[in-house]
């Protein structure tokens, strides 16, 4: 694996939820002695463990991972937090002479450094966003969302329906300027060396490997985890519990679904984010050189090792 001396490198692994980012970076990690940088918004939270599917202790210890449990739930990141701590984190990377590896589902925060993005300076504005809180109180969070995308597709095609935080920041920054926030949102020429991979997976394999997931989160007591940060004092109505899984242990908690419909709602939701994540990354970067891996052939995952290692590129347009 070359890169050009007048850039720094930066190898990106991307793909969608359970396809397999996290043991193929850990194996880059240790054969090209990487950094990993995660660029999964879910894993900045500490104590919300099991129903992010966080890498465990051992699989950090193998490899130095990054912007993993920087934050309390209670603790807000935005993008422009998460770019500036990233780009801090690579360069320390660098620094040591080491490669940093980002890895991650979230296609706003990886392009966000892979991109240069310039985001808004628009400051918050607590009037505006009370009365966009209140105005999602009437019409649903989706509902919120369905108005952006009308105002603003691009924005909106890029900021999952349920997030409500940041809904209401694209539409605070869109009624402050008069302009869309997607056009807002300038990108420069990265001045990273990049190699990005994308790993993908048949659908009907990936959706049955995240109902394993869900199924082992709920044996390892996910409810238990979720209870025992609401009994920390934590507001169950915090962004960051609106993460799949959280939202509907919350859920149960309350006495709104049975655990067997909390499961279904969770593995439901998971197979859509899987779809629009899958399409969002291949949809807006044609730069990334896709692998496609099987669980019917466990030789994949080290045949991609290799063919990556080795600078041997299959047709981006693989395993589509």
């Amino acid at each position: 694996m070359r890169f050009p001396e007048t850039r720094f490198p930066l190898v990106v692994v991307v793909g969608p939820t359970a396809v397999g980012k996290t043991a193929l970076s850990i194996d880059l990690g240790k054969r090209l002695d990487g950094e990993i940088v995660s660029a999964d918004s879910r894993l900045f939270y500490r104590g919300m463990d099991i129903g992010t599917a966080k890498p465990s202790l051992e699989e950090r210890s193998a490899v130095p991972h990054h912007l993993i449990d920087v934050a309390d739930p209670d603790e807000t990141w935005s993008l422009a937090l998460f770019q500036r701590a990233a780009r801090r984190a690579i360069a320390g990377i660098h620094a040591r002479g080491r490669l940093p590896i980002l890895v991650g589902g979230t296609g706003q925060y990886v392009r966000s450094v892979t991109q240069e993005w310039r985001l808004p300076a628009q400051p918050p504005d607590p009037v505006l966003r009370q009365a966009l809180e209140n105005w999602a109180g009437e019409t649903t969070t989706e509902g919120l969302h369905a108005r952006l995308a009308r105002i603003d597709p691009l924005a909106a095609a890029v900021i999952e329906p349920r997030n409500l935080r940041r809904t209401i920041r694209a539409l605070e920054v869109i009624f402050h300027t008069g302009q869309r926030f997607s056009s807002q949102r300038q990108q420069l020429p990265s001045h990273y060396e990049l190699m990005q991979i994308g790993l993908c997976r048949p659908r009907a394999e990936i959706y049955q490997r995240v109902d394993q997931r869900i199924d082992a989160m709920l044996q390892a007591d996910l409810v238990a985890e979720v209870a025992g940060l609401i009994a920390k004092g934590y507001s169950p109505d915090l962004p960051a519990f609106s993460a799949i899984g959280y939202r509907e242990v919350i859920a149960y908690l309350r006495g709104e679904y049975s655990i067997e419909e909390c499961i279904l709602l969770m593995k439901r939701a998971t197979h859509q984010f899987v779809r629009r994540q899958a399409n969002w990354f291949k949809e807006t970067d044609p730069s990334i050189h896709w692998f496609s891996i099987r669980d019917d052939d466990p030789t994949t995952l080290n045949r991609v090792i290799d063919q990556i290692l080795l600078g041997e590129w299959l047709d981006p347009a693989d395993g589509r």
